[in-house]
């Protein structure tokens, strides 16, 4: 005999969240097992927790070493700073006191100016005077070349050069084949056999062409009668 419809069903619901509830417990079994650890791999060895330690002292090792780098790289630079900032004061200082022999040679020779000066003042004597400044000049100059390098050149009757000479005058001579320097009107000076300052010259330049000289007398006479007719008006 078959069973009413409405057992039926319910045997069938039944059934079905029995199955529903078995497949949750077995889900939430899987995932429990899941989240945990595999029992066969906490079975560590002591070789493997002796290298893990080792590892671990290697990490903190490098570390510290790297802290240690860091703050030595952190002291270079301060070093490195304060270096450069010492360099730039003493450079600045040599810059200043770049002159300090020069200027200690020079002060014997302004104390023999002004020994001069009063020595002139109390005598009167021109000549005296004029012999000492002389005198002063040549140690003055002296002992600049002796000591600095620095050497005063002749220009007067020497072929033009103009690394060495600057033509300020000139006038022309029929007697020169070349430019030669007349006079000097201020002198130059070496440092060192190299040019310090040229010196300020008059240049002779070869004069005109054979027909200019020649015409120049031609001039002049024709000049004379024009003179000589204005005499006899």
């Amino acid at each position: 005999m078959s069973q009413p419809k409405d057992q039926q069903s319910e045997i069938r619901d039944a059934y079905e969240e029995k199955t529903i509830e078995e497949t949750e417990t077995d889900d939430e079994q899987v995932a429990s097992g899941a989240d945990q650890p595999d029992d066969g791999n906490d079975d560590a060895t002591p070789a493997d927790v002796d290298r893990i330690a080792e590892l671990e002292a290697r990490i903190s090792a490098l570390e510290s070493e790297n802290s240690d780098l860091k703050e030595q790289i952190l002291r270079k630079q301060a070093d490195f700073e304060n270096f450069r900032k010492r360099m730039q004061r003493e450079k600045e200082e040599s810059a200043r006191f770049a002159n300090k022999q020069l200027l200690l040679d020079i002060l014997p020779v302004i104390d023999d100016f002004e020994r001069a000066i009063q020595s002139a003042d109390e005598s009167k004597d021109f000549n005296a005077f004029h012999d000492g400044i002389t005198l002063i000049e040549k140690q003055f100059t002296g002992m600049l070349e002796r000591k600095w390098g620095l050497k005063r050149f002749d220009a007067e009757g020497e072929d033009f050069d103009p690394q060495c000479h600057e033509a300020v005058a000139a006038e022309t001579d029929p007697n020169t084949d070349t430019p030669r320097v007349l006079e000097a009107f201020q002198k130059g000076y070496l440092l060192h056999d190299k040019v310090l300052r040229s010196a300020k010259v008059k240049v002779t330049m070869p004069g005109g062409t054979a027909e200019e000289q020649q015409s120049q007398p031609d001039g002049d006479a024709e000049s004379e009668p024009a003179s000589g007719d204005g005499g006899a008006e």
